[in-house]
């Protein structure tokens, strides 16, 4: 049964006055919509990623590009470093892609429409229609995993997600109101991630509590409906700490791939097998240096860190000085890495 707006906005506008998070590309509630720039890149940054973790990479980007021809301008490179760390490096090369495009396409003015901004690169339905309700008061069907979890509860959608979300998308709509669309998506994301929990949600002060079909049955618990998740294949490989003179050489990766474009440790093929020291970039005497599991959206990865050694700079690649490795922007696999090989070289 699909909850009437009327019923809803008010109520949830009045709440989210009050318990509103502060975050850096918000603008206060009724005032002028934020700079679609600001909040473009923190919606691409949010991504698969929490407000924690965001928030510095926000600050840092928007003083060091505090707009989207400066960021256009930018050396790829600088771009990818200042992303590391922050995972899912494709929304970085698809941040730069769709940048550059603002600013050579579009004069450096974002589209104001779900469609025009579904046009531009790395923009799904789900960032367009934040972008455009958020930035441009359009009445945009807002969903992210805190609204899924609001609105599976307050109809009690027994349909699992992923399959679910079409559904989910016409009750989002329907309750979504022309006067303040934008606060009213981030309404519903501060709902579920202050009140409407995945675990214990905090019914007694939610504003919507009367209206939701879950709290009534007792069983919030249950929503959202997931199917369950396949194990995820294991993978396994060699990363390459290779020292000369107080710099390890550093490698960067393809273009195209897993953490493409990223400056990296040399390492070896990923395969189901172990790979041994397949692909090293010297032959030299190698030392285990440590090793973990990584865990990437489709697969895990079992690595095995070895150190070594050389006189020589003839191995290709960047030969970076380690007391400055943490300005690299190595990707948090290989930071890891680092730090283990590192620490083993200096106990030894």
């Amino acid at each position: 049964m699909l909850v009437d707006s009327a019923d809803i906005a008010p109520s949830l506008l009045a709440w989210y006055d009050q318990h509103r998070r502060s975050l850096p590309w918000r603008a206060e509630p009724g005032a002028p919509a934020p700079d679609p720039y600001r909040v473009w890149l923190s919606e691409v940054m949010l991504q698969q990623t929490t407000v924690a973790a965001v928030r510095a990479y926000f600050e840092s980007f928007t003083t060091r590009w505090p707009t989207v021809e400066a960021l256009a301008a930018a050396p790829e490179a600088d771009v990818m470093s200042a992303w590391a760390g922050l995972g899912y490096y494709a929304r970085a090369r698809n941040l730069i892609a769709c940048a550059r495009t603002v600013a050579t396409d579009h004069a450096g003015r974002f589209p104001d429409t779900e469609e025009g901004l579904r046009a531009l690169p790395g923009i799904g339905a789900y960032t367009a229609a934040a972008i455009a309700a958020i930035a441009f008061d359009r009445p945009a069907a807002v969903m992210d995993a805190n609204v899924e979890r609001v609105v599976t509860r307050l109809s009690r959608i027994e349909t699992p997600l992923p399959r679910a979300r079409p559904e989910i998308a016409t009750h989002v709509a329907a309750i979504t109101p022309a006067h303040r669309p934008g606060d009213f998506a981030q309404a519903m994301m501060d709902l579920g991630s202050l009140v409407c929990t995945p675990r214990k949600p905090t019914c007694a002060f939610c504003p919507l509590a009367t209206a939701c079909s879950a709290t009534a049955a007792g069983d919030m618990e249950h929503f959202p409906v997931k199917l369950p998740k396949a194990a995820k294949p294991v993978r396994r490989g060699t990363i390459f700490w290779l020292e000369c003179d107080g710099h390890v050489l550093l490698q960067r990766r393809a273009d195209k791939g897993m953490l493409g474009g990223m400056r990296a440790l040399p390492t070896g093929p990923w395969t189901t097998g172990d790979p041994g020291l397949a692909e090293a970039p010297i032959a030299a005497d190698w030392s285990a240096s440590g090793g973990g599991r990584h865990v990437f959206t489709h697969f895990a990865l079992d690595y095995a860190v070895v150190a070594a050694n050389t006189n020589t700079r003839d191995a290709e690649g960047e030969w970076w000085p380690i007391d400055r490795l943490d300005q690299a922007g190595l990707p948090s696999l290989f930071a890891r890495a680092a730090a283990q090989a590192h620490s083993r070289s200096l106990a030894a």
